[in-house]
């Protein structure tokens, strides 16, 4: 079936090539006459040098094709230069932002490490200076207890010796009492 719807086609196809009658070179046969004005048609493009034309124009195009890929293979280089540039800077950042990062838990560890020493030697002058205090403290208050006990004493002494002394006995005693407060002060 196929055969022959295939041969129909090709029958009905050459049909026009068959319908020139008479002699092939006569101009009553259109296959000649088609012949001739393709001749002429050639002969034409070649007169007005349309293949140069049409190949001149190839050869522009293929050109520009040309510098638009060296173009285009000098960009990805470029590209690729400017990336590995980049990846280059990244791992440089990276590195010293690592280095930065480092450096500073150093610098903080040693910082603690400071401020704990400094801690301590302030907590330790505060306490000196607290137990400075506490013995200045003490010690007024021994003088002042001393003192105490010295008026209480002279009063005493001095009610006793009140009682039971006779007015020269004063005179000499205080008279000693002068010497003696004479001889420290001198």
């Amino acid at each position: 079936m196929r055969k022959l719807i295939l041969s129909a086609a090709l029958s009905g196809a050459a049909a026009p090539a068959f319908a020139a009658s008479g002699p092939f070179f006569s101009l009553g046969n259109t296959d000649f006459v088609v012949l001739i004005a393709f001749i002429v048609f050639i002969g034409v493009l070649v007169y007005f040098k349309v293949p140069g034309m049409l190949g001149k124009m190839l050869d522009d195009r293929a050109d520009t094709i040309r510098k638009d890929l060296d173009e285009a293979r000098a960009l990805r280089e470029e590209a690729q230069t400017v990336l590995a540039s980049f990846e280059r800077k990244q791992r440089e950042v990276s590195e010293q932002a690592d280095l930065i990062v480092q450096q500073a838990k150093a610098d903080g560890e040693e910082a603690a490490k400071q401020a704990k020493i400094d801690l301590e030697k302030s907590i330790a002058r505060r306490l000196q200076a607290a137990e400075d205090q506490i013995a200045s403290a003490e010690a007024g208050a021994v003088k002042e207890v001393r003192d105490t006990a010295v008026n209480v004493a002279v009063a005493a002494a001095a009610k006793v010796v009140a009682k039971g002394l006779k007015k020269a006995d004063a005179a000499a005693l205080i008279d000693d009492s002068i010497k003696v407060v004479d001889a420290k002060l001198h």
